[in-house]
């Protein structure tokens, strides 16, 4: 099967394709015979002139066959607002999403994403998040007195910024420099010498690749300065990243999962746009791949996935 040509395209990538992740996935889809159509989402929009109701460029009145989410802009409330709105409204006219909104808004969202981990009955460190300083500074004092720490998080951040460790109602960030609110987690002291945790990759219910990352402080975050090394996963780290993935609802994901002392397993977060650059060096996988063909083989009918074969 040929190249399609990008007016054709059966598939979006919301994302400007300019970063490695998006470079590294169009090359994927580009393997199977498909240039995808690379949309930012501030691009995008809704008009009652168009047959689907959206504006997607390169599109008119077409509707894709499935729509990969690699990046949602910041920006104010209402634009993003926008932006999850348009990735809802083409699952509501059938088009296959990976990750959807819901997905998306649940991982971005820290403490939506605590809520969906103990509703599952996942093991997740104790959590708190509220929007008043003197009920944070309250539960900040009880933790402390018991002889533990915090983790302050902005609700929607990512990569390790703006992280702080809480060991004195002084460590408190200011309520301008969150936003208002307060997401506080007890802190799991390591179970070795020094700080590690795992990273899961997961995408339509396996587990492709995993790996250990080792913090040059208590921040294990690659962007941060952590050590990648390829790890094996446990049956007991599988099922928990499973699960955790499941219970947001994402087709594909990373899981970050931390063990405590006393050797239990603690569920962090789930990233529902997660980057995958750091995984990569330490992996046999091409990930992008795999996920590329995940997608294919949920978005397109079957008589288009048989013609990816060969591709």
């Amino acid at each position: 099967m040929g190249t399609q040509r990008a007016s054709d395209a059966a598939i979006v990538m919301f994302g400007d394709g300019r970063d490695w992740h998006g470079r590294s996935l169009t090359r994927a889809f580009k393997r199977r015979g498909i240039t995808p159509l690379l949309v930012p989402l501030n691009a995008c929009g809704f008009s009652t002139e168009t047959a689907t109701g959206l504006v997607i460029p390169g599109l008119g009145d077409r509707l894709p066959e499935g729509a990969f989410v690699r990046f949602v802009p910041g920006g104010s409330f209402e634009a993003v607002t926008l932006y999850l709105g348009v990735l809802h409204a083409l699952r509501e006219l059938g088009v296959t999403v990976w990750n959807d909104a819901r997905a998306i808004e649940r991982c971005v969202d820290k403490s939506t994403t605590t809520f969906f981990l103990q509703r599952a009955g996942l093991p997740t460190p104790r959590t708190f998040a509220k929007v008043d300083r003197a009920e944070a500074e309250a539960i900040a004092s009880r933790v402390l007195a018991e002889g533990g720490k915090l983790v302050q998080k902005p609700l929607f951040g990512a990569q390790g910024k703006g992280l702080r460790l809480i060991s004195s109602l002084a460590d408190l960030a200011s309520p301008e420099e969150v936003n208002g609110v307060y997401y506080l987690q007890e802190f799991i002291p390591p179970a070795q010498a020094h700080h590690q945790d795992w990273r899961l990759f997961v995408c339509r219910g396996r587990v492709i690749a995993a790996m250990i990352r080792h913090g040059s402080s208590w921040i294990t975050n690659i962007k941060q300065g952590a050590r990648a090394k390829a790890a094996i996963a446990s049956q007991e780290l599988v099922e928990l990243a499973l699960r955790a993935t499941s219970c947001v609802g994402a087709d594909y994901a990373g899981v970050d999962i931390i063990q405590g002392r006393d050797g239990r397993l603690f569920v962090l977060e789930v990233n529902s746009m997660p980057a995958w650059n750091g995984l990569q060096r330490v992996s046999r996988v091409r990930i992008s791949d795999r996920l590329v063909d995940a997608f294919l083989d949920a978005a397109l009918a079957p008589s288009r996935r048989e013609g990816q074969e060969g591709a």
